[in-house]
């Protein structure tokens, strides 16, 4: 299958690729740029910006924490991952992804749009506001992410009765995903609640609403997959798990070689502070949870609202910002480590090149 080029806005993306954006510091500038540099889109991720080149850019830190959101979602560093991005990719489309479910969202959406992003993803919840926080940037593109067909339609509705105006392209995500799920735990074991189920009834309702594209997401792998997505009439795949596989990815070194070296079994579902299950690799970090002796829970970073300053990091064991932040420095010990279903099926670093390569030409890969 020859695949076509994506349309969202104003935006051509060449090959219909989009890079999940993974926080902390799986996806900026390394991998977002070299991303759109081969084709696809690459996505920087908001996530906790203010860790970005050892905190430089963060004006204050408590126990080498970024204190406060203004900090732990530092302007200046998302607009430095911005810039270095751009050295690589040119005036490619960028795209960044920004929780719905992270505190100063509409602060961090304008952030973006003023550090050059093209695009603004927003899931981890239903982003009904969306609109509004881009409302002074028409140029950027807004792509929700929804994981039912109803979903999508209250947010169509919403946005055109507030704004007048439709999301310019949908991602929808099944629970096969890293990080946060659009499901509650037991749910996300339906068969009704697997992509290839999911897809077709938002394909319809986006038709519904005019010509708004829809990206496929969860626990797409190789270049069947993607086929088998277009097939069900899906424009486009959203990837994440796959890119950790790179050498441009800029996750640590360390959680490339947990991910590579884990078995399927080790992959599981966690409860998180963000009131939505997590999917992510069994550590350490988890049997001391379960034992009572993991890092104390301090509210450094005041990261998502829904912990509510700590509240339910308290009720699940861990900090997520701090946790996610330790696997990006590399510490094992205490380091939370998302990654996809398919996530133990990764047992090669190659470039961003021969990933998209293999992706779009359908090359045997050992990956």
């Amino acid at each position: 299958m020859a695949f076509k080029s994506l349309k969202i806005g104003k935006y051509t993306i060449e090959k219909p690729i989009i890079q999940g954006g993974m926080g902390v510091g799986i996806s900026w500038d390394q991998l977002a740029g070299n991303v759109s540099l081969e084709g696809g889109l690459g996505v920087i991720s908001s996530v906790g910006t203010g860790i970005y080149n050892n905190r430089e850019f963060s004006h204050r830190n408590i126990q080498n924490r970024p204190y406060e959101a203004k900090n732990f979602y530092c302007a200046e560093a998302l607009k430095k991952i911005f810039e270095n991005a751009r050295k690589i990719c040119g005036d490619r489309p960028l795209a960044c992804n920004i929780l719905y479910a992270q505190t100063d969202y509409g602060r961090v959406v304008r952030d973006a749009c003023e550090a050059g992003a093209d695009m603004i993803i927003t899931g981890a919840g239903l982003p009904l506001t969306m609109p509004d926080a881009a409302k002074d940037y028409p140029n950027v593109a807004l792509i929700p992410i929804v994981s039912t067909a109803k979903a999508l339609k209250i947010l169509c509705r919403r946005w055109q009765k507030t704004h007048n105006r439709l999301p310019d392209a949908v991602i929808v995500e099944g629970p096969l995903s890293g990080g946060h799920q659009g499901f509650k735990y037991e749910d996300c074991f339906k068969p009704e609640n697997q992509l290839e189920a999911i897809l077709p009834p938002v394909v319809e309702e986006a038709k519904s609403w005019g010509d708004i594209p829809v990206i496929a997401a969860g626990g797409v792998w190789d270049h069947d997959d993607i086929v088998k997505m277009i097939e069900l009439g899906a424009d486009g795949v959203q990837m994440g798990t796959r890119f950790i596989g790179t050498i441009e990815c800029d996750a640590s070194v360390v959680m490339k070689e947990m991910i590579v070296n884990s078995k399927e079994e080790d992959i599981k579902l966690f409860k998180s502070p963000v009131g939505y299950p997590a999917r992510g690799i069994r550590t350490q970090l988890h049997a001391d949870i379960e034992a009572g002796t993991a890092p104390k829970v301090a509210c450094i970073s005041n990261c998502v609202t829904p912990c509510h300053r700590g509240e339910e990091a308290k009720a699940v064991g861990y900090c997520i910002a701090d946790r996610l932040s330790d696997a990006y420095d590399g510490i094992v010990e205490t380091g939370l480590f998302f990654t996809g279903a398919n996530g133990y099926r990764l047992n090669e670093i190659i470039t961003v090149k021969e990933l998209m390569e293999k992706l779009i030409n359908g090359e045997q890969s050992t990956q």
